[in-house]
């Protein structure tokens, strides 16, 4: 299941073993990530190897974000071609990859005239954008009364303080409270729910098309349409937060796209993204559609150091380019279709969930178990497989879109053993 690159020795870069750097790790970097199991140093396509010199398959792709896999040769070109010419020079000033990222994107969101782009550095700095846009919405209202905010239960939005209030886990909020005031969280899916607590209040909606964190649960068609349909009627932004959905990773190039040919437009007023867009170098964007959302925010309202430079929007333009010529959404609709099929037929599965290449898998419960999710993924680390368990007994598969179909055959083979060694283990 696993294979040694023979440039690769215990010596890498730092003449260091792996255990020398996971302590050296431990004695400098602030502990919010916990402990990491392996020190990473090289990768190609839909692998990496550690600092020992062994190879995993990578089935989370840094969750969600090496849609290219690791050192795609057109990606690490563009990078160093920009930055040989051209790497930062602030907000004051444009440059010819800014603009042709965000014409770019707002033609790949077919959205409308007016429509515009905010780029930042990341998923939870796009979502505080979204959320300084629903408060500007809200005030610009002549009642004085649009102040509250719905978000949906289980979803994830980021970390910082005002993404963290739309966020739903309370273990994640209580540290840090008290959160922004007025937003409160629904329950996911739920139409009556929405349309119960939906009024001329509210000033915005913002959800996840698909919940990856919370184990890749989708939204139905019906619901963003009666979501779609209850904002407009009550005056709230639709927002969606598509961070960990977007940029092909379904098979469309926003998840809210693969539901409008059956139901006619979901279009949001706000779109938030990074992950995939850069396809490891950080980038983040905000997008609005029409003239009336992109005139929310103005000058000196918002703002960003780092967003959208040079380097980045040209490592964002190359991803892109890259996912056209290398038809990559129709191939992560195709293997996520396939992959799922197998992975349903494996006993040791009890359910899938599958959207492209974001999949959801529910392990059958193990008797007098807490679950086996967290065991599966520590078995995986040894048997070569990245994966991520999101909850006691689900994995979320996220692999690169360049994932060849040998690879994901492998993965789905070793499930089984996997399972049974996680058992052992108990």
């Amino acid at each position: 299941m696993q294979t040694q690159n023979p440039g690769l020795t215990s010596e890498l870069a730092t003449g260091q073993s792996q255990e020398t750097l996971l302590q050296r790790y431990q004695d400098a970097i602030l502990g919010i990530f916990g402990s990491p199991s392996r020190t990473l140093v090289k990768g190609e396509g839909s692998r990496v190897w550690d600092a020992n010199g062994k190879s995993y398959l990578d089935l989370l792709a840094g969750i969600s974000v090496n849609a290219l896999g690791h050192c795609h040769p057109k990606w690490v070109k563009a990078i160093a071609d920009q930055a040989s010419t051209l790497g930062h020079i602030s907000n004051l000033f444009t440059s010819p990859t800014q603009i042709a990222l965000a014409e770019k994107l707002l033609g790949l969101a077919q959205a409308p005239e007016g429509s515009k782009v905010f780029f930042a550095n990341s998923g939870t700095e796009a979502n505080e954008a979204a959320f300084k846009l629903a408060r500007r919405h809200g005030n610009a209202d002549p009642s004085g009364q649009r102040r509250r905010i719905l978000a949906l239960e289980r979803g994830f939005h980021g970390r910082t303080i005002g993404a963290l209030a739309m966020t739903a886990k309370t273990q994640y909020r209580t540290p840090f409270e008290p959160m922004p005031a007025g937003v409160e969280h629904i329950p996911f899916g739920d139409i009556a729910a929405l349309e119960q607590h939906i009024d001329e209040t509210v000033a915005a909606v913002i959800m996840e098309p698909i919940q990856g964190e919370a184990g890749v649960y989708g939204l139905s068609r019906e619901y963003l349409q009666k979501a779609r349909a209850l904002t407009r009627e009550h005056g709230a932004l639709l927002i969606y937060d598509e961070v960990q959905s977007g940029m092909g990773r379904t098979g469309s190039w926003f998840a809210h796209q693969g539901v409008e040919a059956e139901l006619g437009s979901v279009q949001p007023d706000a779109m938030t993204l990074a992950k995939g867009l850069g396809a490891g170098f950080p980038i983040g964007a905000m997008l609005t559609f029409g003239t009336e959302a992109s005139e929310l925010l103005q000058p000196g309202q918002h703002g960003t150091t780092f967003g959208g430079n040079p380097l980045a929007t040209a490592a964002a333009l190359a991803t892109i380019s890259v996912m056209e010529e290398e038809q990559l959404l129709s191939h992560a609709k195709q293997k996520g279709r396939q992959t799922a099929a197998t992975l349903e037929g494996l006993d040791c599965v009890a359910e899938v969930r599958e959207h492209g290449l974001l999949i959801g898998v529910d392990l059958k419960p193990v008797e007098n178990s807490s679950g086996i999710g967290a065991a599966v993924v520590a078995a995986g680390l040894e048997a070569g497989f990245i994966l991520n368990a999101t909850g006691p007994n689900t994995l979320r598969i996220a692999p690169p879109l360049v994932i060849t179909e040998a690879e994901l055959d492998e993965f789905c083979q070793a499930l089984p053993e996997l399972y049974a060694a996680a058992q052992q283990k108990g």
